[in-house]
C-alpha cells in the first residue's frame, strides 16, 4: 500500500507540474468572427498568484492551423515549464500570410495577431505587459509573419524570428494564395514589393528588435533566407543567422523550436535588467 501511495503521489506532483494548455476562442473585431488560439501555461503559472509571465507567440505555417505546434511538436510543453514563458499559438488563417487583405475584408490577420490576439492574453492571463514580455516567432509564412509583424508593431513585440521563412513572396507566383490575399500582381503590384519581409526589414523601428533568423541547408526557401540576411548586414541591422542540415519539414522545426526557445529566453531576461 506504501509503494501504491508513493507513486500515486509521484504521479500527482508531475501531473500538477505541468504546463496547461488551453484552447480559446478569441473574438476578433475586425472580422467580426470568434478565431480559435492554443495558450501553453507553464507549470509555475499555477504554484504563484503575483508572478507575471513573458509571452512567445508562436506562428502556423500555410494550410496550418492553431493547434499545430501543440499537437505535432507537444514538447512545447516542456519549453514553457523549461524557461518560464507562456506560448500562444493563434490561428493565422489558411494562407493569410499574416496580412490584412486589401481585397478580401474577411482575412485581417495582422490585426488579429499583432493588435487583437495580445490584448486578450494580457486581459485575461498574468503577462509582462509591455513589449519587453512579447515575442513572436514561426514557421514557413508564419517566419514571414513574424518578421513582417514584429517591424510593423515593434511597439507590441520586442524580438522576432523565423524558421524556414518564406520572406520573399514576390517570388511566390502561384500555390500559396497570395494572390487572393494582395491581388492581381500587375494592379496590386506595390502589395507584392511593400508587404513582402524583404521590404518591410527596410523600415527598421526606433525602438531595437532581437531577431534570430534559422534555415535547412536542403529547403527550398533557403535564397529567401539568405537575400534576408544580407540585406540586413548591408542595412546594418543587428541580428542572428543560422543555417544548418535540414529540410522544409516538422523534423527540422521540431529541433529549431529548441533554440528559438532558447534565444527569447534570454532575451526575456535582458530585457528585465
Amino acid at each position: 500500500m506504501r509503494t501504491i501511495c508513493f507513486f500515486l503521489s509521484a504521479f500527482l506532483a508531475l501531473t500538477t507540474r505541468a504546463a496547461t494548455v488551453d484552447t480559446v476562442e478569441i473574438y476578433s473585431n475586425s472580422m467580426h468572427r470568434n478565431v480559435k488560439t492554443v495558450v501553453v501555461r507553464p507549470a509555475s503559472y499555477n504554484s504563484t498568484n503575483e508572478q507575471r509571465f513573458p509571452v512567445l507567440y508562436l506562428l502556423h505555417g500555410a494550410f496550418g492551423s492553431y493547434s499545430n505546434w501543440v499537437r505535432k511538436v507537444p514538447h512545447i510543453q516542456q519549453l514553457a515549464d523549461q524557461y518560464g514563458m507562456m506560448i500562444v499559438c493563434p490561428d493565422g488563417g489558411y494562407t493569410s500570410w499574416y496580412f490584412d487583405s486589401p481585397v478580401d475584408s474577411t482575412y485581417r490577420f495582422e490585426t488579429f495577431v499583432a493588435t487583437e490576439v495580445p490584448q486578450y492574453i494580457d486581459q485575461h492571463y498574468r503577462t509582462i505587459n509591455d513589449r519587453s514580455g512579447r515575442a513572436i516567432t514561426g514557421l514557413s509564412m508564419g517566419g514571414h509573419g513574424s518578421i513582417f509583424l514584429a517591424f510593423r508593431h515593434a511597439g507590441t513585440f520586442s524580438a522576432c524570428g523565423s524558421m524556414s521563412g518564406a520572406l520573399h513572396i514576390t517570388v511566390i507566383s502561384k500555390g500559396y494564395d497570395l494572390d487572393k490575399r494582395l491581388g492581381d500582381t500587375a494592379t496590386n503590384k506595390s502589395y507584392w514589393v511593400n508587404w513582402s519581409t524583404l521590404k518591410a526589414i527596410e523600415n527598421y523601428p526606433k525602438d531595437s528588435l532581437s531577431i534570430l533568423i534559422d534555415c535547412g541547408t536542403e529547403d527550398k526557401v533557403l535564397p529567401m533566407n539568405r537575400a534576408v540576411h544580407e540585406k540586413m548586414l548591408a542595412l546594418k541591422i543587428p541580428h542572428e543567422y543560422t543555417e544548418r542540415p535540414g529540410e522544409h519539414n516538422w523534423a527540422y522545426w521540431t529541433n529549431a523550436i529548441d533554440y528559438q526557445a532558447l534565444f527569447f529566453r534570454k532575451h526575456f531576461d535582458r530585457s528585465r535588467k
